[in-house]
């Protein structure tokens, strides 16, 4: 008589069977992920050593030992032990989380000073101002800059709530890159990074050609009713960048010169393409993400020009990642 199988058996048995298929399964969805992350920071390198001979050109330099710089050091010292000590190992899911989570921000982080350090040297080698031009656009478009900033200075209360909003940028991504921690998703999160840095990249490109001091400066002739949170450096900062009196560049005190294309605009776009599949963050993040939009006109003393060329922006790097990663996926073995 043959020996008969109990269905539990058979169950157990199929499972053995299915777990080598699986596990190739699991290991093929995560080859793609894999292959961003390193491409990824393939990129980042490059950029480092980009910026690096921007700086020389420009006759800047960023001093590492600056008191100022010890908060990044301790940030990214902290988010290296979590993810050597236990990224992916630990037993507790939590710790897990804040490993990956930790490596994800440590990037962001790096992505952002370098682009921010990129603008000065960027900054010193251009020449003229597109103001004018740019100004114009906003005449063709009906965009009255001075009436929103009249606005804004007669209401206290939008103010308070233009620099909430405005000062939003980082709040968000560290929403975004948690939920792609907890979820375990690292290629979500490294596309959400690459199409970070290709718009800081493609930005800082276009911001070369066409400088501009912003409607602030341009447009504001009469004692300040109200400071904007992005003040008035570039009128004094871009001029002395390009005359070489300024040789240092503070990374515990970047300031936002960059006018045309707006890069809170282009983050913006980004940051709501990026929480749009994720149920619990969808409709904060929009919210949170418009109101930013709408205090960047004064908050960030752009023209509405610049609004559209950032959307611009992001649009193109969104649409580059998606290719990439398209790509990626059609490529066996990598």
């Amino acid at each position: 008589m043959e020996p008969v199988l109990s269905p539990s058996a058979l169950s157990e048995a199929g499972r053995l069977v299915d777990a080598p298929r699986s596990r190739r399964r699991e290991a093929d969805a995560e080859r793609p992920g894999r292959a961003i992350r390193r491409h990824f920071l393939i990129a980042l390198g490059f950029s480092l050593a980009a910026v690096w001979a921007l700086l020389g050109r420009a006759e800047l330099h960023i001093d590492p030992w600056r008191e100022d710089n010890l908060p990044f050091y301790a940030a990214g010292m902290a988010a290296l032990v979590l993810r050597i000590g236990w990224g992916g190992r630990s037993p507790r899911r939590a710790v897990s989380n804040a490993a990956e989570f930790g490596e994800y921000a440590a990037l962001f982080t790096l992505v952002s000073l370098m682009g921010a350090a990129a603008s000065y040297p960027v900054a010193a080698l251009t020449h003229g101002y597109a103001d004018a031009a740019l100004q114009d656009i906003d005449e063709v478009l009906g965009f009255d800059w001075l009436a929103c900033y009249r606005l804004v200075a007669a209401h206290p209360v939008l103010q308070v709530l233009g620099t909430i909003a405005y000062r939003s940028i980082y709040v968000t991504p560290a929403m975004i890159m948690w939920a792609a921690a907890r979820r375990g998703d690292r290629q979500q999160a490294y596309r959400f990074l690459a199409g970070f840095w290709l718009a800081a990249v493609i930005t800082l490109v276009l911001f070369s050609l066409m400088p501009a001091v912003g409607p602030f400066s341009y447009l504001w002739h009469q004692p300040v009713a109200y400071m904007p949170e992005s003040e008035l450096w570039q009128q004094g900062l871009i001029p002395a960048l390009r005359e070489r009196s300024v040789h240092l560049v503070d990374l515990g005190h970047l300031r936002g010169i960059v006018s045309a294309p707006s890069f809170h605009t282009a983050a913006a776009v980004l940051y709501i393409a990026a929480a749009w599949p994720v149920r619990g963050l969808r409709w904060p993040v929009l919210a949170l993400n418009l109101a930013m939009l709408f205090s960047t006109p004064v908050e960030g003393t752009h023209y509405l020009i610049d609004m559209v060329l950032g959307a611009g922006v992001a649009v193109t790097a969104l649409l580059a990642v998606a290719a990439y990663c398209r790509r990626l996926e059609r490529q066996p073995g990598i």
